[in-house]
């Protein structure tokens, strides 16, 4: 992918949520809801501080997240569908 984020800007791919729910329903895409996990594929260097130099963020590439609904932008990039975010809008990091 050639995307590199910029300042504390980060590249999450959604992961996919079921389709089917526990009782056995298939949901159609059309009413599926976006889902809030994803996983990171690209960070930036940080935002600058008061010195100029770049803060190091807390999250790192392959990372699985939580983010906000309707967090970031949500470009397309090889014909594939990513998250532009920033580190702010990320509200945990899943272990």
């Amino acid at each position: 992918m050639a995307l590199r984020p910029l300042h504390d800007r980060v590249i999450v791919k959604r992961l996919d949520n079921e389709r089917k729910t526990a009782s056995g329903i298939v949901i159609p895409e059309s009413a599926a809801e976006k889902p809030d996990q994803g996983e990171v594929i690209a960070v930036g260097p940080g935002k600058r501080g008061d010195d100029g130099n770049p803060q190091a963020l807390d999250v790192k590439v392959g990372d699985k997240v939580l983010f906000g609904k309707y967090a970031g932008q949500s470009v397309k990039v090889d014909g594939e569908e990513v998250l532009v975010i920033r580190e702010e809008e990320i509200l945990a990091v899943i272990s």
